[in-house]
């Protein structure tokens, strides 16, 4: 069972990563304001992302309730499984990002087509449908190579 504090520093670090980019999504700020805020936000991340390593390096085990800190850090599965598990997830999100774009694309340019000319649905609406095919594949090779690994 996770205590408060194991609770409560992740959504803290994740809030102190987010602050600096708040007005930026807002719109209220310049162009150089905005390159410095999201140049802040980057470092943070790197700074907490650091200090998770170096936490872990020294074998700290302070979240770890009593004498569980072996049973903690045991792992199970290979290093094979774990990269699987990330090329799986490269697959799908680099899939998504890519049809993102073609579909951002295609699909203006085929709503232009069909307010000119009813009869181009089907051709323009094949356009839109390849783009997000993409997603599917990647989707699809991210399923097999979870289950190879599994």
């Amino acid at each position: 069972m996770l205590n408060t504090f194991e609770l409560l520093l992740p959504l803290v670090l994740i809030v102190l990563i987010s602050l600096p980019l708040v007005n930026v999504f807002r719109g209220k700020t310049s162009a150089k304001s905005a390159k410095l805020r999201v140049i802040t936000h980057i470092a943070l991340f790197f700074v907490i992302l650091a200090g998770a390593l170096i936490f872990n390096i020294n074998g700290a085990t302070a979240l770890a309730a009593g004498g569980e800190g072996e049973a903690v850090n045991q792992m199970n599965g290979s290093i094979a499984q774990g990269l699987g598990f990330i090329a799986a997830a490269l697959a799908t999100g680099m899939s998504a990002l890519g049809a993102g774009i073609a579909v951002a694309a295609a699909a203006p340019a085929a709503i232009g087509a069909f307010s000119e000319n009813d009869k181009n649905f089907g051709k323009s609406l094949i356009f839109v449908a390849l783009g997000e095919g993409v997603a599917i594949y990647g989707l699809i090779i991210s399923i097999l190579i979870i289950m190879i690994k599994l």
